[in-house]
């Protein structure tokens, strides 16, 4: 039965391809391909792709790129808006078939004589010329090991993919047969070959572990043993990701998503609504040693956080969402479940970071950078590295944007990057070693500075006097900034004056100096919070305390007027304050009173600075005599 006519035209259709989300077909017509929606009335998409009949086009669910391959004897990827992400050099012959791997890590083109395996990107790893004739159409196997093509002389030609190789500090290794890897450790020359009993599917280097999956088991070694692994066995065969953290890995399947500690003890599978395994990758899914992050399918913008040890929703359950859709994401490596951040860039290409801590107050998503491209977290400590436009950036503290923005520009660390070429990838950010892939395929390695590392350990352990002294030797700004924005963030003021007066914020030291001499322990940190801008966390700390007045005055100081106002009529005190500021405030700009709240309150209210001051210094007597009644209690404690 006919269901629709999907369309109608001239020219024959060559070939067709569905969408990743089956909801729009690409086709051929002549050398203009064209993106139909099957939704009634939607707009459809079309353009010029070749110079000559296009004859093949593949569309790939994971990656959402697309193939074309024509008469004019290109190949050619595109994006899904029709934008051209690669061109290839011009062929003797007419391409005649192309066809991605399943995990879209891949793709594979045919011509006459002709068989070539490529990256994503569009440059070749690999060519082949078999005496096959024209090779009319390419099929890969379900876990993208092998190919089979459809030959112009009759036959069938198959093929594996191999030589395959994995990077990490000093060990490099490589596929060299289907169930046979080497491993060469290249500071003492040695040599460890490894057998499977199956053909070897995914692997993974990182973190000192070796993780193999092959059509039935999971092998994981030690880069200290490579004689014992650990094995156990898959419940399916077709492992399409595996994605590893410095305590555990992630294995991801048709099935599900497995976690599993370097014992090969299974932790946890977590689950969402409308979970398609099939489509996650390398960009879409990240783990951290507490958290899993992934980016939802079918809503775009939104980020899943699930528990590590559970495979539980993190916190109240809630997810991550953004305005524009996420193309990538990262979750840092090192400290704390709840210092825990995630960066990622959006369809507009701007690199974005908050906490996945979704319970109680959550920090607001921040935008770091713009035209961001690609980018990666250090393994050993939360440094951040991204190639925006032409320049190659690292954010040595991207927690800076909640504790003192101002100094963001100065804890970064930028050179050019017009090096790479265009479209460069960040493969591995390990130690102080970034490797970045060119546009051609070859490798780029960058060193950044150790220090900011060492200086990351030092605070992570407290060691200030340490950390400060590393500071005065390295003799750099962007270390005393980095410096400052941790020592506030750990509310060490101490240091964080010192790092100030060496970066030139003067302003910023006398703050420092005068919450110092604050009376009380609370009123310290809720001028601490308020030198980050915790804003409602510093009122609700003194209001906690029961200090009603300086919870007021802060709101005074910053001339949230109505808050202020607000707070005196709830707790019934210091209404007369509000008002006289108000009025000093209005004055100062000869304006008149227009608010009819402040209106209300300051009818008949006859104000007498005399007597308010007297009442501020009254509420500062009391707080004094509450800290030094507290301090005594507590020393009377420890002496019982």
């Amino acid at each position: 039965m006919l269901r629709s006519t999907l369309a109608q035209q001239g020219t024959p259709v060559y070939s067709v391809a569905w969408g990743p989300d089956s909801e729009e077909v690409l086709y051929t017509a002549g050398k203009q391909l064209i993106i139909k929606p099957l939704q009634p009335n939607a707009k459809v998409l079309q353009w010029k792709a070749h110079d000559g009949i296009i004859l093949k086009v593949d569309w790939n669910s994971v990656n959402d790129l697309i193939l074309s391959a024509g008469e004019d004897c290109k190949y050619k990827v595109w994006d899904s808006y029709g934008h051209l992400m690669y061109n290839s050099q011009l062929h003797e012959h007419p391409i005649t078939s192309v066809a991605w791997a399943p995990d879209g890590e891949l793709f594979a083109v045919g011509s006459f004589h002709t068989l070539r395996l490529c990256d994503k990107t569009g440059w070749s790893y690999a060519l082949e010329k078999p005496n096959t004739g024209s090779i009319f159409n390419i099929a890969w196997s379900i876990d993208g090991t092998q190919i089979a093509g459809a030959c112009g002389n009759g036959h069938v030609v198959f093929a594996h993919v191999v030589e395959q190789r994995w990077e990490w500090k000093s060990f490099q290794v490589t596929l060299t047969k289907r169930r046979t890897m080497q491993v060469r450790n290249v500071l003492n020359d040695a040599v460890d070959l490894l057998e499977f009993r199956d053909r070897v599917i995914k692997a993974s280097l990182n973190y000192a572990h070796l993780v193999v999956s092959t059509s039935l088991q999971c092998y994981v070694f030690s880069t200290k043993n490579w004689n014992t692994p650990l094995i156990f066995d898959l419940k399916e065969g077709t492992v399409s990701l595996i994605l590893q953290a410095e305590r555990h890995f992630l294995l991801v399947d048709g099935g599900g998503i497995y976690l599993y500690s370097y014992e090969g003890r299974f932790i946890s599978s977590p689950k969402f609504p409308g979970m398609r395994t099939d489509i996650l990758n390398a960009q879409t899914v990240s783990l951290s040693n507490d958290t899993i992050a992934i980016r939802d399918k079918a809503d775009e913008k939104i980020i899943f956080l699930f528990e590590a040890s559970t495979g539980k929703p993190l916190g109240d359950g809630k997810f991550l969402s953004h305005k524009n859709e996420i193309l990538e994401i990262a979750l840092d490596q090192k400290g704390l479940i709840n210092d825990r951040k995630v960066a990622f860039i959006d369809k507009n290409r701007d690199l974005f970071i908050t906490s996945v801590k979704r319970f109680g107050k959550e920090e607001q998503i921040v935008k770091l950078g713009t035209m961001v491209h690609t980018l990666a977290w250090s393994d050993t400590c939360n440094i951040l590295c991204g190639l925006q436009d032409t320049r190659f950036t690292v954010w040595y503290y991207p927690n800076t944007v909640y504790v003192d923005r101002d100094i963001l520009p100065k804890t970064v660390y930028e050179r050019d990057a017009s090096e790479f070429s265009k479209n460069p990838h960040i493969v591995s950010f390990v130690g102080n070693q970034v490797t970045v892939r060119r546009a051609d395929g070859s490798l780029v390695h960058i060193s950044i500075s150790p220090y900011p590392a060492i200086l990351h350990e030092y605070v992570n352990s407290s060691k200030w006097e340490d950390a400060v002294r590393l500071c005065r030797f390295v003799k750099e700004q962007t270390m005393w900034a980095c410096l400052a924005a941790m020592a506030v963030a750990s509310r060490d003021m101490t240091t964080a004056e010192i790092a100030y007066a060496a970066i030139g914020e003067i302003d910023k030291v006398q703050y420092i100096n005068s919450i110092k001499n604050l009376p009380s322990k609370e009123s310290k940190m809720a001028h601490i919070l308020m030198f980050s801008g915790n804003i409602q966390e510093a009122e609700l700390i003194l209001l906690q305390a029961g200090l009603v007045y300086q919870a007021i005055q802060i709101n005074i100081n910053l001339y949230n007027w109505e808050r202020a106002l607000e707070l005196a009529v709830k707790y019934k005190t210091h209404v007369d304050t509000v008002l006289a500021y108000r009025q000093k405030f209005l004055e100062t700009f000869g304006k008149q009173e227009t608010n009819k709240r402040f209106l209300q309150y300051a009818e008949g209210l006859q104000i007498d600075w005399e007597k308010i001051k007297a009442k501020i210094e009254m509420e500062i007597t009391k707080e004094r005599e509450q800290s030094s009644s507290s301090q005594t209690s507590k020393s009377m404690g420890l002496k019982h």
